[in-house]
């Protein structure tokens, strides 16, 4: 028995959103700015007008079809009659089925094993990847801007003539014709006005097209300088020379993979731009597979990737003082270092004295940092005045470096709050030895586990300055900040008055003011964890995490948690950041409906791909491959091969996949502990 062929006229409809078609298309090998793996399109039968929303998982497939029902629906004055889809379980859920009920939706499922039923979205899919793919080849942009291609392909089917409709989707579905005197070419490399007043610096900054924004008059640009996509009004476009370059042609490999080979986490319910795409008319779906270059190409380097300074990073930060002053960005780290320096003379950390005889002062340094937000672009540009604690002696410019482990008891815990669970997993077999004043990761994440069963609030907050407001028992010199001397008193030196970054007891001085004024508010600090404080009052139950600078506020009790923020207020700087959503380089998913969270690192781990120029590698989906064995055998025995893995950062790369094993990622362990044993002389293999 053979299949039955398929009826390619099947029944138009007759008015806008009388049938809207729909399908989602992923996961991608290649994750797109932002952490989408997914794509879904939504397609309007008679006009063949599309949206299409990027998406991180498929779970968020009904939430983007009621913000597209939402926007149609209100722009056109029109009901949507019937949704056309395959039997997908996103479209099957009992969520987006009571809802197409209550709306008097019919959905309209092809029979199993039929996608040529939903030919519309299929075809419209495949357009769409082919479009993006040939972007993509054509672009210098690495492949995680294929989110961006996506959204401009959809943009351009809109407006491109097909064999489907008469005229094209756009005048069907807005009434009008489409002005496509404004098309770019995407990917090409555009100078676009820079907004500053200062008349030695450039004018422009060399960017690349990438987009069409839907809420504004204008285009999308990136600046790989600042890593940041941003809209502006326009530009000068370098299309010829991008059309007259004939070697950025590249091979682009964006498939779509098995769903079982993913790795799930609970994603938030973030809303995205939505752009609009196009499609043909119902065909059988063919697949073809991906035109291959011709090209003859060079192998490269196995290592080249490597070769870079265990130090370097993608955000160009300064590493002096001198080089922060004279280099592009002199403007905004000028700003970040007046800012430093006011808070010192705020919080009057030293004064100003000559240096006694048979002292020596400790040195001092900036240290300039890009802070980033949850998706890599930088927001803040921050210096920090460091003394040079490694020129500190012992017993004389500091004595103890680390807060004392709790002595006390804790008072019992309400049952319900499940602390017996928190106690056997703090116990430390240290006992009532000396701590880093930081809190465990294992200890955070515990606690999101009870947030996340008892739907507790999670706020954070973050301390201006925290060291300069550790109090010193010995008497510190330091030279006076670089850029900032008096002119009246070059020779003088800083006597501290208060603890400052950089110094060994710092980080003491720091956790043991903090532990006294919290403990004020009536916070209670865990046996077992010394960066943990709790209180219960009742029902009522309050958790605070510190970390350093960074704190966490957890509880069932919004006006309880209220108040703690405004004693932490009274007490120090601080900087209220909401509820929490990125912290220690951790992004917070969170789904309070279904009572999930979840942890990712990805930023963090492009970053550090970025760092070793392995972003541009093929991914796999398990940590390690089958069947690799490695040993000693296999570390280089000549000087020479010892001399070329020099060049190799080995042991960075092993260190920096680390951090993330023992935050999010504990399925990397094995893989990190076999290969960390080959640090100290590792081979080619290895």
């Amino acid at each position: 028995m053979t299949k039955q062929p398929f009826n390619k006229e099947n029944e138009r409809a007759t008015d806008l959103l009388e049938i809207i078609h729909t399908d989602v298309c992923g996961p991608f090998s290649h994750v797109a700015r932002g952490g989408y793996r997914y794509f879904i399109t939504f397609t309007d039968d008679f006009s063949r007008y599309g949206y299409v929303y990027l998406m991180r998982h498929k779970s968020e497939s009904f939430e983007r079809f009621r913000e597209f029902q939402n926007e149609v629906q209100n722009q056109l004055d029109r009901k949507i009659k019937f949704l056309r889809s395959d039997r997908g379980g996103e479209y099957l859920s009992d969520e987006f089925d009571s809802h197409l009920l209550e709306c008097g939706i019919v959905s309209q499922l092809t029979p199993p094993y039929t996608p040529q039923m939903n030919g519309v979205s299929e075809r419209r899919n495949r357009t769409l990847l082919d479009m993006v793919r040939t972007m993509m080849c054509h672009s210098t942009l690495p492949m995680s801007f294929w989110g961006h291609a996506l959204e401009t392909a959809a943009h351009i089917l809109n407006r491109a003539p097909t064999k489907s409709v008469e005229k094209t989707p756009y005048e069907l579905w807005k009434g009008k014709k489409p002005n496509i005197s404004f098309l770019r070419i995407w990917g090409c490399e555009v100078y676009v006005k820079r907004p500053t007043s200062e008349k030695l610096k450039p004018k422009s900054d060399k960017c690349f097209f990438v987009g069409y924004p839907r809420t504004t008059v204008g285009y999308y640009f990136y600046n790989p300088e600042e890593n940041k996509v941003f809209v502006a009004r326009n530009g000068k476009f370098l299309e010829e020379k991008f059309l007259s370059s004939g070697n950025t042609r590249k091979d682009v490999d964006l498939q779509v993979v098995d769903e079982e080979n993913t790795t799930s986490i609970v994603e938030p319910e973030i809303q995205h731009e939505n752009v609009e795409p196009q499609s043909e008319p119902i065909e059988e779906v063919q697949t073809q597979d991906l035109r291959r270059s011709s090209r003859v190409r060079q192998e490269p380097d196995r290592y080249l990737g490597f070769l870079v300074s265990q130090d370097s990073g993608d955000l160009n930060e300064p590493t002096s003082y001198g080089e922060a002053v004279s280099g592009n960005e002199s403007e905004q780290w000028q700003e970040a270092m007046k800012a430093e320096m006011q808070s010192m003379y705020d919080n009057q950390v030293w004064e100003l004295t000559d240096l006694p005889q048979h002292c020596r002062a400790v040195g001092r340094k900036w240290v300039f940092k890009k802070k980033t937000d949850m998706d890599g672009n930088v927001h803040t540009f921050k210096a920090r005045l460091v003394a040079k604690g490694f020129t500190q002696t012992h017993g004389i410019d500091y004595d103890e470096t680390f807060s004392p482990g709790p002595i006390n008891k804790p008072k019992m815990m309400p049952s319900w709050a499940l602390m017996p669970w928190a106690v056997a997993r703090f116990a430390h077999p240290l006992g009532r030895a000396c701590f880093s004043p930081v809190a465990m990761l294992k200890s955070i994440r515990i606690l999101m586990a009870i947030s996340a069963y008892f739907n507790y609030e999670i706020w954070q907050m973050d301390v201006k300055t925290a060291f300069l407001n550790g109090k010193l028992t010995e008497d510190v010199y330091m030279e006076q900040p670089e850029g900032f001397e008096d002119p009246k008193n070059p020779n003088k030196v800083c006597k501290l008055l208060k603890s400052i970054y950089g110094l060994k007891q710092a980080s003491r001085s720091w956790n043991l003011h903090f532990d006294e004024r919290i403990k004020e508010f009536g916070f209670a600090k865990s046996e077992f964890e010394p960066c943990v404080y709790t209180k219960f009052s009742g029902s009522i139950v309050t958790f605070l995490v510190l970390y350093v600078d960074d704190i966490l506020l957890i509880g069932n009790d919004v006006p309880t948690l209220q108040s703690v923020k405004s004693w932490l207020s009274r007490c120090f700087q601080m900087k209220d950041l909401g509820e929490a959503a990125y912290i220690l380089g951790i992004k917070i998913y969170r789904n309070r409906s279904k009572r999930l969270i979840g942890l990712s690192q990805s930023t963090y781990i492009d970053k550090i791909l970025k760092r070793f120029r392995i972003d541009e590698s093929k991914k796999g989906f398990i940590p390690m491959q089958h069947g690799i064995v490695l040993s000693k055998t296999q570390c280089p025995v000549s000087s020479q091969d010892q001399d070329k893995m020099k060049s190799v950062p080995y042991a960075s790369a092993i260190g920096s996949i680390m951090y993330a094993m023992l935050c999010t990622r504990p399925d990397v362990a094995y893989s990190v502990s076999v290969t960390s044993r080959y640090q100290q002389n590792p081979g080619e293999p290895h």
